[in-house]
């Protein structure tokens, strides 16, 4: 029996009302604030809801959406553009499902309204344009999905497929480019819209993250020569601005290298980015590195191991699986540095936008358009964090 002394246990169930009165209402400020703040989410979310059910003209996107995505490529090629997309879609559902067979699930139900936002979208943006476009995208998603089963498959009975991915995305990329670029009159700097901030924001992240790697581990190099050069490197870079040094690569790198070599004006972006990129990287990886025990290393020795084998295979794992959000949330910051091609002279996402936006029969629409390219902007950025999390499990 339980005396009068006895305590009952803690409640663990609360109901919504009892959690609105502990985290909303708890107070007389609590209140206020939380009403106060009600009425301002009230004003914003009812004022841009009227100005997109009622002022907006939406024509703005229907009628210019092949140009946000594949900027000024020959119409006539498209289809390149096409076959392009579904490589990367059936490679990325191939990732997905090797990834989601060390988890356990493919899907939850967090995916599911994913997906199923990503099927309205296709819908409802491809069908002005034509209901050709809205099947094909719709048979993206179907091919994404169906690839992330097979992944799934593969992984469980291919176990090593896994080392294998970066290699096999290296050969997608290299195929891809020759497939968009096996076009008469049509050369790298010709590429414009989704396609060149895909392409610019890819390989720098290809590149940078080796440099950087290299760049931490140098700077706690025991040679004073590299460790100095590293450290110079690292915080000259850190103290320049990003436009500044995209603008010394598109007007200096040419200056340096032989008059007979002119690399094009979108290697050149890159070689900016990557220089930039890499020194950040490089201190999210030190600090990877600076975090795993000094037993690790100790242990590694004891075992016989030399300290090229310690690094590789003791050491550097540990550190960069406990840099993951850094390390992506560098390369999401990359992805969005790309809007700043615009200012030296490429036609990406952002340039696409600004020469729609100087069209006469669209002038004014730039609430319009630049809520549009901030929607694909959070898109591939939000795809990259999710990731990332997949990934760490």
């Amino acid at each position: 029996m339980k005396t009068s002394n006895q305590l009952s246990p803690p409640t663990t169930e609360i109901n919504p009302l009892s959690w609105l009165q502990k985290n909303l209402f708890s107070t007389w400020y609590n209140s206020v604030l939380t009403i106060i703040s009600i009425l301002f989410l009230y004003w914003v979310v009812s004022g841009l809801l009227y100005w997109a059910f009622t002022e907006a003209q939406w024509e703005v996107l229907s009628a210019n959406l092949r140009l946000f995505f594949t900027g000024l490529y020959p119409v006539k090629s498209l289809w390149r553009t096409w076959v392009t997309l579904g490589i990367i879609v059936e490679l990325g559902g191939l990732s997905w499902g090797i990834l989601a067979h060390a988890t356990g699930y493919l899907f939850n139900t967090r995916i599911l309204i994913i997906l199923g936002l990503i099927a309205v979208t296709c819908v409802s943006v491809a069908i002005p344009v034509g209901i050709q476009a809205s099947i094909i995208l719709l048979g993206m998603l179907i091919l994404l999905i169906a690839s992330a089963a097979v992944g799934k498959e593969i992984g469980s009975k291919i176990p090593n497929i896994l080392s294998w991915l970066p290699l096999i995305w290296l050969g997608a990329f290299f195929l891809n480019l020759w497939l968009l670029l096996a076009v008469e009159n049509v050369k790298l700097d010709n590429l414009s819209g989704l396609i060149l901030t895909i392409l610019i924001a890819v390989v720098s992240i290809c590149l940078c993250f080796p440099f950087g790697v290299l760049l931490a581990l140098g700077r706690q190099s025991k040679l004073p020569v590299i460790r100095w050069l590293s450290i110079a490197y690292i915080e000259i870079v850190r103290g320049l601005p990003l436009i500044g040094i995209l603008f010394m690569a598109q007007v200096m790198l040419p200056l340096v290298l032989p008059a007979d070599i002119r690399p094009d004006r979108v290697v050149r972006a890159i070689a900016g980015f990557t220089i930039f990129s890499s020194a950040y990287l490089a201190e999210n990886v030190r600090g990877g590195l600076q975090s795993i025990p000094l037993g690790q290393t100790e242990a590694a020795k004891a075992l016989g191991l030399n300290p090229i084998l310690t690094l590789t295979l003791i050491v550097l794992p540990q550190a960069l699986k406990a840099v993951i959000p850094s390390i992506v949330g560098q390369f999401i910051s990359l992805f969005k540095d790309t809007s700043l091609l615009a200012i030296v002279g490429l036609v990406d996402l952002l340039g696409i936008s600004q020469k729609i936006l100087a069209n006469p029969k669209f002038l004014g629409r730039y609430g319009e358009v630049y809520i549009f390219v901030a929607a694909i902007y959070w898109l591939c950025c939000y795809s990259m964090s999710l990731a990332s999390r997949r990934l760490e499990q």
